[in-house]
Formats: C-alpha cells, structure tokens, sequence
C-alpha cells in the first residue's frame, strides 16, 4: 500500500493551487450523485456537468479517482483545476463518475465499473442531447490509468445479454490523460512482489502476495497494466506528464506511447518540463486537451 500512500499527498495539493481555473459564475449546471450502476450491492454514481451556453454535443466521461479512491473530493479537485469549466465552456457536456475506492473493489472491478458507466451515458446520451458514438474518456493519475484500461477493454457489446445494458457497446472516440500508470510489470525497477505489495489489494481480492507465485504475480499485474494488453484498434491517446513526477514516472507514459507507435496507432505525449504530480496550474493544459478532443470527436 505505499504506492498509494504516496500518491494521496500529491492528490490533496490539486485544491488550492489549482484554483486558476476557476470561475465565480460556472458555464454548466451541475447534477450530482446520478446512479448509473450498482456493485457489490452499492450504487456507483456520476456528477453530470451540462454546458449553459451553446452545446456542441460531445460528451466527455471524466474518471473521478486519484490514488485508486474515488470519494466526492476527487471531483471537487477537477472542478477547482477547472477543467469542467474548460470543457462546459466549449459545449462539452461531463460525465465525471466515480468508479470505487480500493478499499472495496479490486482494480479489475473499478474497470468494470467504468465501462458501466460508459455504457449508462451510451443510454442516456440523447436525453442529454450527446452524440453517443463521438464519446471520450479521461482522467489523471489512477482515474488516467482507468481510462487508459476502459480504451483498452472496450467492445462492441453482448447482444445476448440479460441486461440491456451490457448490450451496448463501451467504444471510445478519443482518450486523454494526466500521468498514468500504465504498466505495473516494469515500475522503476522494482521486482513483481515489491509491486504488488505496494497496491495490494489492487490485484488481488483478498490483498494477499507473498503466498503467490511470480507468474500468478505476473498475470495479475498485466491484466490491469494498459501497456501489455494494447488492442489495435485502440481509438487516439493524448498523454500529459511533467519529466519531473516524484509519484509516477514519466516512463510509464513513455511506454505507453511506444506500445501504441509499435502497432501503428494514434498517440501523441506532451511532456511538460518541471512538471510534478501534479503540476499548479494545469488550465493550459486543459484547454489544449479540450481542443485535441474537440477536433478528435468532430473527425469522421
């Protein structure tokens, strides 16, 4: 659980220092604590965040999770960073959901949890008036990497499914994401157990490693590492991640991006110098996320 330890001081600095972005009247409205699926017998919910000014109809899902938590705080974080500001002036309209903490869900189940919530806005896209098929995802640091792995998992749907949800399809338009892991096989040199050790529960249920073997070790980390399981038909990434990230380091975007160019695809990485975990204020490099992605969305 140090990894994790480490990451939430770099997520409790996002507050005040991030308040560059914010604006005393906001260009959205904002519904709270939508429910858009249930695990483990609890409701998993999202903040809608719909633009007050003209609509361009494109959605954006925002993974709400820092350090693999994902409470309302993190929310509160993208809102004072600014970026629905950023996105809602544009016309966005945000879909920021929270995918669980890892005190209770394993890192494969947040994933689940995030290609539900994919699926939900897909449902609900014409109520709010969103083109479902010109969708994006992002997030930054866990919610990155968990946006990272809902592009990698996605598909076309389970027609024979009981649920009519699971029917429809989790393809994504475009991803862009803050630092993210991406590979827990190769993490600045630790060995698979020091990994593992480290997040624990993050792969395993019951929280377990020693008793595990290296390749059980193995298989665990690479089922939710993005880098080892890159499709090819990966929709284009953008990655932001400052050479200076004492939390995640910047070779695990680096990797990332030789992964994708090996199989021919679309990935582009901003390296920003100095930049740490995160780096104050970030509302530049919102507003060049939020117009990669509007012309992205708007492609054919």
């Amino acid at each position: 659980m140090k990894l994790i330890r480490v990451l939430l001081p770099a997520v409790a600095i996002l507050g005040p220092g991030w308040e560059a972005g914010a604006q005393s009247t906001p260009p959205f409205e904002q519904q709270v604590d939508v429910v858009y699926g249930q695990s483990h017998g609890t409701a998993l919910v999202l903040d809608i965040f719909r633009p007050t000014g003209p609509a361009n109809g494109l959605g954006v899902v925002d993974v709400a999770s820092g350090a693999w938590h994902s409470d309302r705080g993190k929310i509160r974080d993208h809102q004072t960073a600014g970026l629905y500001n950023v996105f809602c002036s544009r016309g966005f309209t945000v879909f920021a959901l929270r995918p669980g903490s890892v005190s209770k869900y394993t890192g494969e189940e947040m994933v689940q949890n995030v290609l539900s919530g994919v699926r939900w806005v897909r449902s609900r896209s014409a109520d709010f008036a969103v083109d479902a098929e010109r969708l994006a995802i992002v997030g930054a640091s866990a919610g990155g990497h968990l946006a990272l792995m809902a592009a990698v998992r996605a598909d076309d749907g389970k027609p024979d499914a009981r649920d009519p949800l699971e029917r429809l399809p989790t393809r994504l338009k475009a991803v862009a994401v803050f630092f993210p892991p991406t590979t827990f096989l190769d993490w600045g040199g630790n060995d698979l157990g020091t990994t593992a050790r480290r997040l624990g529960r993050l792969f395993f249920p019951d929280g377990l490693v020693d008793e595990k073997s290296d390749e059980e070790l193995r298989q665990a980390l690479a089922a939710i590492s993005p880098r080892e399981q890159v499709p090819l038909d990966m929709p284009p990434v953008l990655i932001f991640h400052g050479d200076a990230d004492p939390v995640v380091p910047l070779e695990q975007s680096q990797m990332m991006v030789a992964a994708m160019r090996e199989k021919g695809l679309k990935v582009e990485l901003r390296i920003k110098p100095g930049g740490g975990h995160p780096w104050i204020p970030m509302t530049t490099e919102i507003t060049q996320m939020a117009e990669w992605l509007e012309e992205r969305l708007r492609a054919d």
